[in-house]
Parts: structure tokens; C-alpha cells; sequence
């Protein structure tokens, strides 16, 4: 097959971030389909400057990852990562320049459209009509209710509007992946879709990338953490994440010099997190600039504990970090409720769960791992054990690619 997938975060070569397609690109790539992806250049912040100069005024560049894999690179407003107006202005210029792309990256059989942003389905849709080819529209986050719940969207000719284009794409789309079985439970009971329409290929484990790994690497050498207990995050620094827990907590262990917490990633709360940091006087938490996706199971094989945090409301997702925590073995200590905590608490028996937004709580229970070895390598263990029964993404690729499969032949038997 010639799959098209419209993803505006899909990674580079070395570059921070979640690598689902990426790794489901290339196990696509090894059985010999060829994959277009329509992508924007969000990652160009992350370059080095001589590198930056390839994008500099361009509004499309077609870069070969492989002989099968194509990335087609299109124009993002740098006004990203400013505010919530400037992330918006963002999102249209990526929906008018991958339309653009879209009518020159060839012929292809299916397209799949991953999402947020919403408006990733406009293109997505306008393309499958135009090729005539059935269109798969993938659900990572819930929205608009994400940004509705945390009250980022506020604006009620904006909610609905994205409320209309939300219902508008369930509809028109052929088929509907969803990454946890909370979302497929709101599309069935809140928009009315039916069961047959939606597929479940979750989030996964790299488990060709990501294993347990010595502790004292050189990442604990190099930033000089000698044998701190050390609780690490990995991911957005944003509204949704929550973060000021970790900076409140760390505040409430600042006393104990053996417990230090690393916070990696980069977003619009970045700054206030640091500067939170800096008037408290907290030298206990250490925050480091997004890092390639090789680095990141360094940093996660350095840590003892890994968290993911977001808004208490956030009930229905599965936070790609935990995968990765599990995969390296790693406890986890969740403020995470719903869908997750069911994940990692209950199935996997690798975590603990804090109620959210109470700091007190995770310093006791960061606390409890710290004393208890034993517990956190056994949490670690059950995690490391549940991903690989469950959660391998190369099985789960070949999963979404029968599913694919299915959809095309159905379309060319018609």
C-alpha cells in the first residue's frame, strides 16, 4: 500500500518528541509499503542554526527518511509556543500549507489523518475526496473538550465551531482510531458513533528503542547527580500538565538533599515553572531543554522514579511517558485518574496513584519508594513485564496496518 499520513509533530531524525508513526512508518517501510508524511516544522526550534537555514523561508521541502519513507515538511508559524492565539495561528497555517502538499505528494490508497490539532481533518478529508480513497482519522487527545475542560478555550464562536468541525470529521471519516478505551467510550455515548466505525491501536512501547539500562550512566555522571534519588518527567511543560505539583512538592522535600526531581521538555509553562523554582530557592529541581529521543532512555535509566502529570479532569487518555517509563522499568507515581491510573496502577501494578493536584500526598508516597527498594524495582518489573505482553508497538503497528489493509480492499471492491 501507499499510505499519506497528515501528522504536524511527526519527528526528524534526533529530535524531542513522541515517535508513534515514526516507529509504525518504518515497520510499515519494512514490509515494503511506502509512506508519505505530511508534516509541519514545529521541530525547527530544536535545530541547530546551520541547520536551520534549510527551512528558513520555505514553504515546503521534501526530505527521504528512507527509500519507502517520504516527509514532507510544510510551513508553521513560529508564534507556536507564544501563546494560545499564536498556537492557533499556528495549527492554520500547518491546515492551508499541508493542503497545499497534498496535492503534490503523488498517488496513495489511504490516508490517515492524526489529531490534535482538530484541524488536521480538513486537509485530510479534502485530500481523500479529491484522490477518492478512504480517509482514517486518529483521536491522540479529545478535542475541543481538552481545551474547553482546562479552560483554554474559552471562546464560545470558537467552541463552536470546533465542536461542529469535531462532529463534522466523525462523520465523514471512514474508519476512527482511538488510543484509549475511554475515548471510545465518549464517541459512542457522547457523539453518537457507532461501535463499528472505531478501532483501539493505543499508544505503545518502543521496545526496540527503549530497555532498562544501567543507572549510573553518564547522565548521572555528567550533571552530577552521584546517588540522589531522582524523579524524573519527560514531556510538554504546559497548561494541561500541571506541573507546579512537582515544583510544590519539590518544595515540601527540600530538606532531604538525597531526593532531586528532573523535569525535561519545553512548553508555555516553562518559565513560570522555573522562575516559581528560582523565588522559592529550590535546588532540588533541575530542568533540562527538550533532548533527542536516544537521550531520553538515558535520562529514564539515570532516574528511580518517572511521573506524568496532568489536569484532574484529564480522565480518559494514556500519557505516552508511562510507556516509556514502564518500558525502562522504572515506578511510576501517577496524579493521574481514569483511564491511566485503571493502566498502571490496577493492570500493571507499576505505579502508585496521588490524588491530583496534592503535593503533600506525592512527597509521601515519593517518599515510600525511597525507603522501600524492593517496592519500587517490583512496580518496576510488573511494568516492564505488562508492556511487553501488551503494548509493543511493532505488534500493535501490524494491527493498525490489517485494519488499513480492510479498509482499501473494501474501497476497491466497491
Amino acid at each position: 500500500m501507499n499510505i499519506l499520513i497528515f501528522h504536524q509533530y511527526y519527528l526528524s531524525q534526533g529530535d524531542p518528541g513522541i515517535s508513534r508513526f515514526n516507529q509504525f512508518a518504518k515497520y510499515w517501510a519494512d514490509q515494503g509499503h511506502k509512506i508519505t508524511v505530511i508534516a509541519g516544522t514545529v521541530h525547527v526550534q530544536f535545530l541547530a542554526e546551520q541547520d536551520k537555514k534549510k527551512y528558513s523561508g520555505k514553504f515546503i521541502i521534501r526530505e527521504k527518511q528512507t527509500p519507502q519513507i517520504e516527509v514532507i515538511r510544510t510551513y508553521v508559524s513560529p508564534a507556536y509556543n507564544t501563546s494560545f492565539r499564536g498556537r492557533l495561528w499556528a495549527y492554520f497555517t500547518y491546515t492551508l500549507s499541508s493542503l497545499l502538499a497534498g496535492f503534490v505528494c503523488g498517488k496513495q490508497d489511504i490516508i490517515i489523518a492524526t489529531s490534535p490539532p482538530l484541524f488536521v481533518a480538513i486537509p485530510g478529508y479534502i485530500i481523500s475526496r479529491l484522490k477518492r480513497i478512504p480517509l482514517v482519522f486518529e483521536v491522540r487527545d479529545l478535542w475541543p473538550k481538552f481545551a474547553i475542560d482546562t479552560g483554554v478555550l474559552t471562546n464560545k464562536t470558537f467552541i463552536k465551531l470546533a465542536t461542529w468541525l469535531e462532529n463534522w470529521i466523525y462523520k465523514k471519516a471512514s474508519l476512527i482510531n482511538v488510543l484509549t478505551p475511554a475515548f471510545k467510550e465518549y464517541l459512542t455515548k457522547e457523539k453518537g458513533i457507532a461501535e463499528k466505525k472505531i478501532i483501539y491501536i493505543p499508544n505503545g512501547a518502543d521496545l526496540d528503542i527503549f530497555q532498562p539500562g544501567s543507572r549510573d550512566n553518564w547522565v548521572r555522571q555528567k550533571h552530577a547527580w552521584g546517588n540522589k534519588f531522582v524523579v524524573i518527567y519527560v514531556g510538554a511543560h504546559g497548561l494541561a500538565n500541571n506541573l507546579m505539583q512537582l515544583v510544590l512538592a519539590a518544595e515540601k522535600l527540600q530538606s532531604n538533599k538525597d531526593i532531586l526531581f528532573v523535569l525535561v521538555g519545553d512548553g508555555m509553562e516553562k518559565p513560570n515553572l522555573k522562575q516559581v523554582a528560582k523565588e522559592k530557592g529550590l535546588e532540588n529541581i533541575q530542568f533540562f531543554d527538550p533532548i533527542p529521543k536516544e537521550q531520553v532512555i538515558d535520562f529514564i535509566n539515570a532516574a528511580d522514579v518517572g511521573t506524568a502529570i496532568l489536569q484532574a479532569h484529564f480522565i480518559t487518555t494514556y500519557p505516552n511517558k508511562v510507556f516509556d517509563y514502564m518500558t525502562c522499568a522504572k515506578p511510576i507515581i501517577l496524579p493521574i485518574d481514569g483511564a491511566c491510573r485503571k493502566l498502571v496502577v490496577d493492570d500493571a501494578a507499576a505505579g502508585i496513584f496521588v490524588a491530583p493536584n496534592n503535593p503533600e500526598e506525592f512527597k509521601e508516597k515519593l517518599l515510600l519508594l525511597y525507603n522501600d527498594s524492593n517496592m519500587a524495582k517490583t512496580l518496576g518489573q510488573n511494568g516492564h513485564a505488562f508492556v511487553q505482553k501488551f503494548f509493543d508497538r511493532k505488534k500493535l503497528a501490524q494491527q493498525y496496518l490489517v485494519e488499513l489493509a480492510n479498509l482499501v480492499s473494501k474501497k476497491q471492491s466497491v
